[in-house]
């Protein structure tokens, strides 16, 4: 061939190429290449060919010899850090797209395409830094404005996120899948409707998008319309069966139904399908703890952390599961902790700035209080009394709730703080960056590694002094949290100090104050005496009960011989559980009542017809414990090794109630039965139990906030002393 033919040929080709036409496109590339083997454009379309077939090494291996033929071709280089991404070698790709800027720096397609490449190794600041830049040269770029918005997501900046799609539809309206994305971003920020109507845009232009289905499923399930949602997920698996995340999706709608079975084969289905998937194992485990399987339920856990060790909600599951394991000792729980703080806490350990707080040790002091969970919720019941009675001439309180969820309790508590700041849609860092505006002197978790948790707020160490309290009688292995507040009755032993990174200050009195946040009924005659036989009960969440705990209830019962006990089972797995027990234990179907979800109302009403109320253990009781009491029914507790094992001892204690506290399941058995076999004892207490709550340290708020201001106090004057 001329040099004029060859071109001719090569114009040819492309336009084959353009036209869809590629044999013909390839076979004149051959001929050029036959002619001319470094023909660098012709070993480019080539390259592109071979990857239109699937044939990625080879096309890479292809657009590499026409870099060598013509080095100062930018698109070549682009083109192979297509291809080396594909192949997943992710660090070639980004040389590649770098070489190609630095040919043509305005070449905003290999900013995109370096922005999909960061993304894909994490790196979500730099993914955001190229994707704008691809915008500033090119601000019709649709795709890196959807691209931009979905890595704000990820990093929580969802407002920002918003923008982003909104600006992607203004140029392509009739996109799908920015609408889809655009649905996530609402539901992130907390607009549940407002997602839901973005998925129905989505599924109007294209109703077989499995992806808004299995969203809008999402949305609805936050929204507790638990029906709809499963709707869309059996929707999205007919049209994909293979579909993981509705499988998932589907499984965790059924659980939050009580459908154990059913949860658990989606779940199980979704791992046939992809076995590798850490959050099915989550999902998983998930189901098992409803089911009471506590084994299963921690083994799923560490499955899913092999698969994502940096998964911090697995980590947390993790954590709190082994506070209710029976077999579970402080070493263990402290190794678990260390492993969290280097995994999840340690990263962000770079972020934490000094602080400028004025070091005047008598000032009024900011303190401020995160939860998900100041709601009717046992945190919020428990606040109730603090709010009430700080003292706000030398605090000034702050509150900064991640709740979706609002009732009465909110508003009183809202009432009493001085400054309430929703923080739901917020990522750590900007949650973390509000409370440094807001000169928090003394900021303090009320939710350690429960459902919500906010612990990576702390690891950016936002004020200077950092407190753990509430959640449950344990710590959090944060080496930025500085104190745990706690009691003598649950932390008896100076020794066992050293498990905790925090350290350890106890309050004078209790830990616990309570205080009624509904009007309950007066206390009634004692059941017994209509009923001619004792009735005993635990209405604690059916998580706590462990095997240990029903086998000595079942002694109990079968020592009692015509006792009845009343347990409270969410579901039906539950239910079988404990019935199940128990019929292996001789302990017959008229002998046992099992509740099921209660408002309220009729959660106290439920106390008018129990003698003698049994605290689980070894994660005991705290809220129900004093509710019990209140409602003038005696608990007999079990005294733990750990902190969370020994809440029924600080309260008992405090009630003035001792005797009730047993340091064996033998001596639980004893003190339980002897007390049914006491009537007049049990006639006594009945009487007067709710007012020994009313004149013990448990119901003086005043005295109890003057105590938890005066450990502030002392917290504050230690760090001005540094």
């Amino acid at each position: 061939m001329t040099q004029f033919t060859v071109e001719q040929a090569m114009q040819a080709a492309l336009d084959h190429y353009r036209a869809g036409r590629r044999t013909d496109a390839e076979s004149i590339c051959r001929l050029i290449l036959a002619a001319q083997s470094d023909h660098g454009e012709a070993l480019h379309l080539l390259g592109l060919l071979a990857g239109h077939a699937g044939r990625n090494n080879q096309a890479a291996d292809l657009i590499r010899k026409a870099i060598a033929a013509a080095p100062g071709n930018p698109a070549y280089r682009l083109h192979l850090g297509r291809f080396e991404q594909d192949l997943g070698r992710l660090d070639a790709a980004i040389a590649c797209y770098q070489q190609a800027l630095a040919l043509k720096p305005d070449l905003a397609e290999a900013h995109y395409n370096l922005g999909i490449a960061w993304k894909a190794k994490g790196q979500d600041e730099q993914a955001v830094a190229s994707y704008r830049r691809a915008i500033a040269l090119k601000a019709d770029f649709a795709p890196a404005h959807n691209n931009l918005g979905m890595a704000l997501i990820d990093m929580g900046r969802h407002d920002q996120a918003v923008a982003c799609f909104e600006r992607a539809l203004a140029l392509e309206p009739d996109s799908a899948l920015v609408h889809n994305n655009l649905g996530m971003a609402q539901a992130r920020s907390g607009l549940p409707q407002a997602a839901i109507a973005c998925y129905q845009r989505a599924l109007s232009l294209k109703s077989d998008c499995v992806e808004a289905l299995c969203n809008m499923g999402n949305a609805l399930s936050a929204m507790g319309d638990l029906e709809r949602a499963i709707a869309c997920f059996q929707r999205a698996l007919l049209l994909r069966p293979q579909f993981v995340a509705a499988h998932n999706a589907l499984g965790t709608a059924l659980r939050q139904q009580g459908h154990l079975d059913q949860a658990a084969a989606a779940h199980q289905r979704a791992l046939e399908i992809d076995p590798g998937r850490a959050e099915t194992h989550a999902a998983l485990a998930a189901v098992w703890n409803d089911a009471g399987q506590l084994d299963r339920t921690i083994v799923c856990l560490c499955h899913s952390l092999l698969l994502d060790p940096t998964c911090t909600i697995t980590h947390n599951s993790l954590i709190a599961s082994l506070h209710f394991h029976p077999d579970t000792v402080p070493e263990t729980l402290a190794a678990e902790y260390r492993t969290w703080n280097r995994q999840h806490a340690q990263p962000v350990r770079r972020l934490i700035r000094p602080h400028s707080n004025d070091r005047d040790p008598h000032r009024r002091l900011r303190i401020g209080y995160v939860s998900p969970n100041f709601r009717n919720h046992p945190v919020g019941r428990f606040m109730l009394p603090l709010m009430r009675c700080h003292n706000h001439a030398g605090f000034e309180v702050f509150c900064y709730s991640s709740s979706r969820e609002t009732d009465k309790i909110t508003a009183t508590l809202k009432s009493h703080a001085d400054v309430w700041q929703n923080i739901v849609g917020l990522s750590d860092e900007q949650a973390a960056d509000m409370i440094r505006q807001d000169r928090i002197d003394i900021l303090v978790d009320l939710t350690m590694h429960m459902v919500e948790s906010r612990l990576l707020i702390f690891a950016r160490k936002p004020a200077p002094v950092q407190v753990t309290y509430l959640a449950y009688a344990s710590g959090t292995a944060l080496d930025a949290i500085d104190y745990r507040l706690t009691d003598r009755h649950l932390d008896p032993d100076p020794a066992l100090d050293r498990f905790y990174t925090e350290k350890s200050i106890r309050l004078q009195g209790t830990y616990w104050c309570y205080q009624q946040s509904i009007d309950t009924p007066p206390v009634s005659e004692l059941p017994a005496i209509a009923a001619g036989t004792i009735t005993l009960g635990c209405l604690n969440n059916f998580s706590k009960v462990s095997p240990a705990a029903l086998e000595t209830w079942a002694r109990l019962l079968n020592r009692l011989g015509d006792a009845r006990l009343v347990l409270h089972a969410r579901n039906s797995a539950q239910r079988e559980i404990a019935a199940r027990f128990m019929a292996d234990r001789g302990i017959t179907v008229d002998r046992l009542q099992i509740v099921g979800w209660m408002a309220p109302e009729e959660y106290f009403e439920n106390y008018l017809h129990i003698d003698i109320a049994l605290d689980p253990f070894p994660f005991a009781g705290g809220t129900t414990t004093c509710d019990a009491l209140w409602m003038g029914v005696p608990v007999v507790t079990l005294s733990g090794r750990l902190a969370v094992g020994r809440a029924g001892v600080s309260i008992l204690s405090n009630a003035g109630v001792p005797e009730l506290i047993a340091r064996t399941a033998d001596e639980y058995v004893q003190i339980a039965a002897d007390l049914a076999a006491d009537r007049p004892r049990l006639i006594e207490l009945r009487a007067t139990l709710r007012q020994r709550m009313l004149s013990s340290p448990l119901m003086d708020a005043s005295r109890f906030a003057r105590d938890v201001e005066d450990a502030y106090r002392t917290m504050w004057q230690t760090w001005c002393e540094k």
